[in-house]
């Protein structure tokens, strides 16, 4: 057994001669490509995502027809090389119908997250950190909490007429509450930390310390609650277009397109099943992306190398 020889430094001291390297050097996964390998829950979700809005907004080059067209000599066909998709009891052609109805599906999505996200920001920021103010919004915020959201999207509805922005707004009050809470709670956490005190101390104004040091802190956990929102949204929009209560008949909705196939269910089943296909394939793309998200933005849950 052989021992290294010391070799004489530059002062006459005897310095040890360098180890060799036994493992090869650990190249950190950095960047854009880095970040989707190491959440690969991310990747799959935003990919699902981008097709669907992809197919939205390519829908008229998609090798679609006019999804309103009627063509009674045509109706209730099965799926073939001419109808992908088959058609329903008017003739319309179901795969057509389906395509443009993403772009209902995805505009009530994004903008009930949205428009929820803003506005439950904006009460759960002056709830949280106003103590005056926080018993009086939160109790309002119960109240509405205590009905369920799909119960107060109808009877919101049934106060207007159907229309996609009506549907956003009567979903967006609906999802209010919950986004409110949510950030009261990080709030409250975040208003007794040292950082906020001495802010306090230093005679910093309230509507500063709120936008410079509680605001960035809850736009991790917003970020995440919004796609869960987006999903829940494009639920209850179908469900309110089933039982005829969201966006009107004409619009070709998902929702919509299930409600006129449901009476033909057992001997044409693929007027519903191809909807019902695509509302799951969306909701499931948006809940892995809040899943994925949740776990990247969360440092005790966040992968390490």
């Amino acid at each position: 057994m052989s021992t290294a020889t010391l070799q004489p430094g530059p002062e006459g001291v005897a310095v040890a001669p360098p180890m060799p390297d036994i493992m090869p050097p650990v190249k950190p996964k950095r960047g854009f490509i880095g970040f989707l390998r190491r959440n690969p829950t991310i990747a799959i979700g935003a990919l699902l995502v981008l097709v669907m809005v992809a197919i939205a907004v390519f829908a008229p080059f998609l090798w679609t027809k006019d999804p309103t067209a009627l063509a009674p000599a045509l109706r209730t066909r099965e799926p073939s090389a001419t109808y992908w998709f088959g058609t329903d009891m008017l003739g319309r052609d179901v795969y057509s119908r389906v395509l443009y109805g993403t772009r209902v599906s995805l505009t009530v999505g994004f903008s009930v997250a949205i428009c929820a996200s803003v506005i439950g920001l904006t009460i759960g920021l002056v709830s949280g950190f106003l103590r005056f103010a926080d018993a009086i919004i939160m109790r309002i915020m119960d109240g509405m909490m205590s009905i369920p959201s799909i119960l107060l999207a109808i009877a919101l509805m049934a106060l207007t007429r159907g229309s996609v922005g009506n549907v956003i707004l009567a979903i967006t009050i609906a999802e209010v509450p919950r986004v409110a809470r949510l950030v009261r709670g990080v709030v409250l956490s975040l208003r007794e930390q040292p950082y906020v005190d001495a802010a306090v101390a230093a005679g910093t104004r309230t509507p500063v310390i709120i936008l410079r040091h509680i605001l960035p802190n809850t736009l991790a956990p917003l970020t995440v609650q919004a796609t869960y929102i987006c999903a829940s949204a494009m639920i209850t929009e179908a469900i309110l277009s089933f039982i005829g209560a969201g966006t009107p008949p004409i619009i070709p909705s998902w929702g919509n397109i299930m409600a006129e196939g449901r009476a033909l269910w057992q001997v044409k089943p693929y007027i519903v099943f191809f909807p019902a296909v695509f509302l799951s394939v969306t909701v499931l793309a948006v809940n892995l992306l809040g899943d994925g998200l949740r776990d990247a933005l969360d440092p005790r849950m966040a992968k390490r190398l």
